[in-house]
């Protein structure tokens, strides 16, 4: 690692580097050099002298820096003279530069500065053509023509380049910058930045400087190169407000503090731009106090308050420079500074300097504040001594001042505590509180009341090299009111945590501080004639030697520090910064909390009713950036290269909250979007050709029907991805564990399994939850269809027809849960259509209107066998293409299936009018992962239904039903929640193959088979779980159901036709019920619940026709009076194929129902005729 340098400024200009390499401060050469500020960047720093002048110190290298002035001697020819410098009025001057605009006489060169000397004197470039020949003279027909070496018979003008090089002197010294003549006058600058030299779109060279002068106005410097380091002008840059102080990052953010105490952000920074295109004013962070003081890094923001609060913005980038959030961080500071690899520098309350540790690229806001503890003094002979006087004068003068920098709204008030108390600044790597064991003043007692301790001792005032600092925390507590001498201070609320003891001073006469600068000799002077005036008691006396450490004499009080070119990171070995002193915990503590604290324990035995109130922890910022690839939301819709982040917050109390960013670039112009996490209702892996992709729905997106599609280049990624926001969703929602027994589960066309932890609004009557609003997470596993009930019991069905249980409710630790191999194997099928040509006979040449002759079923989309792929990245192939003989509807010998146009009915033998015809091929994939699933063996299965009960239920065994994949009816016997998997099958008889089965309350088994006839199993109980016979139930004339649901007291089925019925008549004395009722269409799938609530997964939503079929849909309004429902409310969709919510028996409170008042009302449209039921028959 190189050797760089932190560079700090005390309250007397005096200005002091702590190497990386080394333990002790080093003071600048130039003692006569009193700076009020610096800003450091890589290889240089530049200062504000208190003569209001720029001062530069360029870091000694090997490389000198050098620049070459050159200037261009033109000469025309004619025929007496042959070539001299007497040229034509409209020709170029004598002595020019390259383009002949501009004068350059070689007497007009003049050195920038004395900090630059001539290497040499002027000579000629001869570099073009052979120089005893040329002379170094270009030759061209004309100005200003092409120039060549070559001498010819039309060359009537000439010119050659003279050459002179300077050099840069005052490396490793401070050099005053000259000033310039601006188009406006320079105004004496207060404050100035350093940074650029990391823009996001260059790799950095040299840095820009910005400048804020006294009234307010932003300059920019112009011209800064490495081999011009001063630059060459200042250009003012234009501001909607005046600013205090501003703070330039290393790349392209620029944030400034305004003086009414809110903030200016500058936007459009880039290389072709470095001032900037407009300013961005955002508010203080604080709600009532206004901001102290900025500091910016490449992705970083910090912002000091007049409380001395730190904060740190959130969600800034240079695609949102804004940002989007403030955290409030541990800490007590009145200068932060941000240095290379976002590391952060503080100068605290007590005017020590303070590192923040544990930033890191992930953890940007760090995790506590330590002490740079670098050694004082000067290692030049005959300036410890000189140092060690002045830091002395400064202490004794701190002490007997009755002036602090509150001295406008008088003492402290009851809200500061003791973090208004003074700490002087200690030489090791720790905070020593005043007042030691040594002290000759006794700690106060605890019955003295703590206000009057506080009133007896304001803070020690401590000169700032600049009046700014003074005067922004002048007014800090504008809410206290001046206190005569010894009138006592009411406080709010007493302090828990123990003080420090109190150096007592006598009272300041009120003086407003002035909104100036201030002369330091002049300052100094007055603090010695008021010191004069007063005396010193014996007891503070006492307590300031006790307080002082070995060789603290000789410590600065600091004012300012940058370390903006110290190149350390959270993992650097430093031995300044070594985490031994209090302040190393994960705590962020204040000085005065680290000295009350560290007291405690050595005070505990005289004073054992303090109490140990435990410091509070502070708040942190943890960062997860990568590269993703976006599905573009607007036109051109294609994949776009992304960066993303995802930003998570810890409060105080241990909530989180989290932000996902993703960056762009659109026609050159940085973008972002940004996802609160909170938001998020769904992480749902989706099938795209070729892309490991998921997307993320929120609330507004759902309703949109256009959620967040992004892409990783490998399934690690997407996974590392999905896990993490998932956990974040999870955390922000408060929700930790394996599903609860009451969860929906659903399943997408895709395979993965999705679960909602209900509440009771999700099923009341009034203020139900929508589904916009509902949010799912992901199960580990792949499965067809998946069902449940409250008891925790989860069966579920692969593609391939494998049953599984749901091994995770077991009752032991997740972390302990099995996790088994898990493998699902599914079918791909594409379409070769054919049409009939008189001439060919069938033929794959169609009509221009026909579908493709390689399709999907539907014939919308062209597929064809090389260019069909498995569902996703994570399925892979297990066999060749091959024709499928077992299409419904039958095929002839070659697999063919005819019908008289597209798109109607296929059929499995050829007549007369077919004229178009098709085929079905079809290839098999595999799947392999694992999840919390424990195999059924060994009859493969097409449905299965878990009776559906109460939470408080307490039946022994749990009836389960099941269809096996030919179409028989199966029971399954031993199931119990300690037992999910059951023990056997129990085969129950019938004459023809089922296709749906459902099991409902009071051991209510319906069945649909497959030629769509609807079937109800009765004498069904605990005893005869298989019940004795089925009794046949008319379907909806002149159509075929084929599924359906039953719940408490309520079935639901669908027909071929998407249509949703409702049976009509159920009582338990005739629980076949009476009629068929149509509720609605688009419907695909129904799941009624123990509670008879109906959800269900609609084809489609309503004014959304591009959407990828399969939405979850909420039937509301269902009730015991109302079994129907009233309206649909649509959540998530996009590719959905099973619901269960089988499971959720969470049932609201009822309160008293009011009496109807007049006719009732109905939206439902008026009832079709039911169907009367016919006459039960036994199979």
């Amino acid at each position: 690692m190189p050797i760089t340098l932190l560079w700090a400024v005390d309250v007397y200009g005096r200005v002091y580097s702590l190497s990386t390499a080394g333990q002790r401060w080093v003071r600048a050469d130039d003692t006569l050099l009193e700076l009020k500020r610096v800003t450091a960047g890589k290889d240089r720093c530049w200062g504000i002298g208190c003569d209001h002048h720029v001062y530069l110190n360029m870091m000694p290298s090997e490389t000198s820096i050098r620049y070459r002035e050159e200037t261009y001697e033109n000469q025309r020819w004619n025929p007496v003279d042959s070539f001299t410098d007497t040229l034509l009025p409209t020709d170029r001057w004598p002595w020019s530069d390259v383009t002949g605009m501009n004068p350059q006489p070689l007497h007009g060169f003049e050195l920038p500065s004395s900090s630059w000397e001539w290497e040499g004197d002027w000579y000629v470039d001869q570099s073009c053509g052979e120089p005893s020949q040329t002379g170094g003279w270009e030759y061209a027909v004309d100005f200003p023509a092409n120039f060549s070496p070559d001498k010819k018979w039309n060359s009537c003008v000439r010119r050659r380049r003279w050459i002179r090089y300077r050099r840069y002197t005052a490396q490793g010294t401070w050099a005053k910058i000259p000033l310039d003549n601006p188009r406006k006058p320079l105004l004496p600058l207060c404050d100035i930045s350093c940074g650029g030299w990391e823009m996001s779109d260059q790799s950095g060279r040299y840095p820009y400087l910005w400048g804020v002068s006294q009234q307010g106005e932003v300059w920019f410097r112009e011209g800064i190169h490495p081999r011009v380091p001063e630059g060459s002008g200042w250009e003012e840059v234009e501001a909607p407000k005046e600013v205090a102080q501003l703070s330039a990052g290393p790349g392209d953010l620029l944030w400034a503090l305004l003086w009414d105490g809110n903030l200016l952000v500058r936007t459009g920074l880039s290389l072709d731009c470095p001032t900037g295109t407009s300013w961005v004013e955002l508010e203080s962070p604080g709600k009532e106090i206004e901001a102290l003081h900025v500091a910016v890094g490449v992705s970083v923001v910090w912002v000091v308050t007049k409380d001395y609060k730190v904060w740190f913005r959130r969600g800034v980038n240079s695609h949102n420079p804004c940002g989007s959030g403030w955290i409030s961080i541990g800490g007590e500071m009145m200068v932060v500074d941000v240095g290379l690899n976002e590391q952060v520098w503080a100068v605290g309350e007590d005017r020590g300097l303070y590192f923040r540790m544990g930033v890191t690229p992930s953890e940007p806001s760090g995790s506590g504040w330590i002490p740079v503890s670098g050694q004082w003094g000067n290692s030049k002979p005959g300036k410890e001594c000189e140092f060690g006087d002045r830091r002395a004068e400064a202490s004794k003068s701190s002490l007997l001042s009755c002036t602090d920098s509150d001295s406008e709204s008088g003492p402290a008030d009851a809200q500061n505590g003791t973090e208004d108390l003074p700490v002087l600044e200690a030489a090791a790597s720790s905070v020593v509180p005043l007042g030691g064991n040594d002290s000759p003043t006794p700690p106060p007692k605890m019955e003295d009341p703590p206000s009057a301790l506080q009133q007896d001792a304001p803070k020690p005032f401590i000169p700032a090299s600049d009046s700014f600092i003074n005067s922004l925390v002048s007014d800090r507590d504008k809410t206290s009111t001046p206190q005569l001498p010894g009138a006592e201070a009411p406080r709010e609320e007493a302090q828990e945590l123990s003080p420090a003891p109190i150096l007592p001073t006598p009272e300041a006469a009120g003086h407003d501080a002035p909104w100036m600068n201030v002369d330091l000799e002049g300052a100094e002077a007055a603090r010695c004639a008021r010191a004069a005036g007063g005396a010193v008691t014996p007891g503070a006396a006492g307590a300031l030697e006790a307080a002082r450490g070995v060789g603290e004499e000789d410590a600065p009080v600091w004012s300012w520090i940058s370390g903006g070119g110290c190149d350390v990171d959270a993992c650097s070995q430093i031995s300044w910064l070594s985490p031994t002193g209090p302040l190393s915990s994960s705590l962020s503590l204040t000085p005065v909390q680290s000295a009350a604290w560290s007291e405690q324990p050595r005070q505990q035995e005289g004073r054992g009713e303090i109490s140990k109130k435990p410091l509070e922890r502070s708040h942190s910022v943890w960062v997860r950036k990568g590269a993703l690839r976006w599905w573009r939301d607007g036109k051109p819709q294609r994949w776009v290269d992304v960066a993303v982040a995802l930003e998570q917050s810890t409060k105080s109390g241990g909530r989180k909250d989290s932000i996902f960013f993703v960056y762009y670039t659109q026609y050159d112009e940085k973008k972002y979007l940004d996802v609160i996490i909170r938001d998020v209702t769904a992480l749902v892996p989706v099938s795209t050709d070729c892309h490991y992709a998921f997307a993320v729905y929120t609330t507004q997106r759902t309703q949109q029907r256009w959620p967040l599609l992004l892409a990783a280049q490998t399934q690690t990624d997407m996974n590392d991805w999905l896990s993490l926001l998932s956990d974040c969703c999870c955390e922000c929602r408060g929700i930790s564990g394996p599903p609860s027994r009451q969860a929906l589960w659903s399943t997408t066309s895709k395979g993965d399994i999705m679960v909602h932890e209900p509440s009771f609004s999700l099923e009341a009557a009034a203020h139900t939850l929508a589904c916009d609003l509902m949010f799912w997470r992901q199960v580990p596993g792949h499965l067809r269809c998946v069902e449940s009930n409250s008891l925790g019991l989860v069966w579920g069905i692969g593609w391939d027809g494998t049953a599984w249980v749901y091994s995770g409710q077991q009752p032991i630790p997740e972390e302990a849960v099995e996790s088994h191999h898990q493998t699902d194997v599914r079918s791909v099928h594409v379409y070769e259509n054919q049409r009939w040509n008189p001439m060919t006979g069938y033929t794959d040449k169609g009509l221009p209107t026909d579908r493709p002759m390689w399709s999907d079923e539907g014939g919308l989309k062209e597929c064809t066998r090389g260019n069909t792929h498995p569902p996703s990245p994570l399925w892979s192939w297990v066999s060749e293409w091959a024709v499928d003989y077992s299409v419904p509807g039958g095929t002839d010998q070659e697999g063919w299936q005819y019908a008289a146009d597209f798109p109607t009915t296929f059929h499995g033998h050829k007549a007369m009018k077919d004229f178009v015809r098709r085929r079905r091929w079809t290839r098999k994939c595999t799947i392999t992962l694992r999840g919390p699933w424990q195999q059924v063996p060994p009859i493969c299965l097409s449905d299965i239904s878990l009776m559906p009960c109460l939470a408080q239920s307490g039946m022994e065994q749990v009836p389960v039903w099941a269809l096996s994949d030919k179409g028989g009816v199966l029971c399954r016997l031993g199931v119990t929640p300690r037992n999910a998997a059951g023990s056997s099958w129990l085969h129950v008889g019938t004459d023809q193959p089922f296709k749906s089965i459902s099991i409902g309350g009071a051991n209510q088994v319906w069945a649909i088979a497959r030629d769509g006839e609807v079937f109800y199993r009765g004498s069904v109980c605990p005893q005869n779980p298989a019940g004795e016979c089925w009794y046949h139930i008319p379907s909806p004339p002149r159509q075929t159901l084929r599924q359906l649901s039953v719940g408490r007291t309520s079935v639901f089925a669908v027909d071929d036709n998407s249509n949703l019925w409702f049976r009509q008549g159920l009582t338990p004395s005739y629980p076949q019920g009476s009629a068929w009722e149509l509720i609605s269409n688009n419907v695909t799938k129904v799941s009624v619940g123990p509670l008879d609530q109906v959800w269900i997964i609609a084809e489609g939503v309503p004014g959304f026709p591009a959407e990828t079929p399969g939405a979850v849909c909420h039937r509301l309004g269902v009730g015991p009076m109302q079994p129907r429902g009233q309206s649909w409310d649509y959540g998530i969709g996009g590719g959905w194929e099973h619901i269960s919510v089988r499971g959720n028996s969470a049932e609201a409170p009822r309160g008293p129902h009011p009496a109807p008042v007049g006719a009732p009302r109905s939206p439902l449209p008026p009832r079709r005729p039911a169907q009367v039921n016919g006459s039960a028959v036994g199979v």
